[in-house]
């Protein structure tokens, strides 16, 4: 007796899910038969690559307040060896920036009774050479093994033509948009019209078969590879 109890019970919510769906189908279809225009989201994609870089690495020294004068005749040696390393390898001088020395207190828990300090200094490579500059991010091996703290901190890319590739998007969208609202509307028997208007989203730079994308817009710079896309919402005339 019970299991008949469950089966109906089933068969009742089934058959009220089979009736809602077609309560909502014919809505829908009589809304876009009854109405003067339909609006619609499209989007397109294109894959780009990087065509510049940003490569931020830093030079460090660990030295104590009695000999910080000492630590920076230290760290101007240091930054001559970078330089070296960095116009062996093809980077002219005009794409590197270096920035002041900066300290950073240690903070010792064992009892040393003299503050000690890291001196810091952040190094700045841009440069169209995308290539170039990923290969030598990751090998600094000749620097340090001259006894200099040198580290990569990030590498950024970027593409430079973004501006231009949004515009050319923007009508791919249009027309995604455009093929979508004709699909709602055969569905109930009109025929899209005229553009009525159109107001484009934020622009989307992912990392490729990437899905990340913000209400405010994205901008991936860990990948050299890229997708870039854009989003527009189109209002159409039915008849």
């Amino acid at each position: 007796m019970e299991n008949k109890n469950n089966l109906a019970a089933f068969g009742f919510i089934l058959g009220g899910a089979i009736v809602l769906s077609f309560l909502i189908g014919s809505f829908t279809f009589y809304k876009i038969r009854t109405a003067e225009s339909i609006t619609s989201t499209g989007s397109a994609k294109v894959a780009v690559t990087s065509d510049s870089v940003k490569w931020i690495s830093t030079i460090t020294r660990a030295t104590e307040l009695g000999s910080v004068q000492s630590g920076y005749a230290k760290m101007a040696t240091d930054l001559k060896e970078v330089q070296a390393f960095l116009a062996t390898n093809g980077i002219p001088v005009a794409d590197i920036s270096v920035n002041p020395i900066f300290m950073q207190e240690i903070w010792d828990n064992n009892g040393n009774p003299e503050k000690r300090y890291n001196l810091i200094q952040n190094i700045e490579v841009q440069s169209a050479d995308v290539d170039k500059i990923a290969n030598l991010s990751k090998n600094t091996s000749l620097v340090t093994e001259k006894g200099v703290l040198f580290v990569t901190q990030s590498v950024e890319y970027y593409y430079s033509r973004l501006p231009e590739t949004r515009v050319e998007l923007l009508d791919k969208a249009v027309a995604d948009a455009k093929a979508r609202a004709e699909k709602l509307a055969s569905a109930g028997g009109k025929r899209i019209g005229a553009l009525k208007s159109a107001s484009s989203g934020v622009v989307q730079v992912l990392s490729p078969n990437s899905a990340e994308v913000t209400d405010y817009g994205t901008y991936n710079t860990s990948t050299i590879e890229k997708e870039i896309m854009v989003t527009v919402k189109a209002t159409f005339q039915i008849r």
